[in-house]
């Protein structure tokens, strides 16, 4: 329960802090759904079937950003990995891709606990 209400607020303040991007209409619902949905764990209110669908969903999306044109894969390969957290703000795309791409494996995770942890307690798919 307490690590859901940390989810749902650290996604709900992620959700807020990408208003101000050129993508928010994007990334804001994608962290808002996530952390509904861990919110709504927290109440003991799980949608199984739900979980499995956004994990697929963003994991799908994460691979886009690995492999695409300045993705997480140039950042490790032809980047040699430099910070993600120097500035805030992302002046080159391979530092804004794998900031979404771990982003995405974050919610990912969090998803698959909720997951794991409701059809460990006996609810339905």
């Amino acid at each position: 329960m307490i690590l859901n209400i940390i989810f749902l607020l650290a996604f709900l303040v992620f959700a807020y802090l990408n208003l101000n991007d050129k993508d928010a209409w994007l990334w804001a619902p994608i962290y808002a759904v996530a952390g509904i949905c861990c919110g709504l764990a927290a109440f003991k209110i799980t949608y199984p079937y739900l979980y499995l669908g956004l994990i697929a969903l963003y994991l799908f999306y994460a691979v886009i950003l690995f492999f695409s044109k300045d993705g997480v894969l140039d950042w490790i390969v032809k980047y040699r990995t430099p910070s993600l957290v120097e500035t805030m703000q992302a002046t080159k795309p391979y530092i804004e891709k794998a900031r979404e791409f771990f982003g995405l494996l974050i919610i990912s995770a969090a998803l698959a606990i909720n997951y794991f942890a409701s059809v460990g307690a006996g609810v339905r798919p």
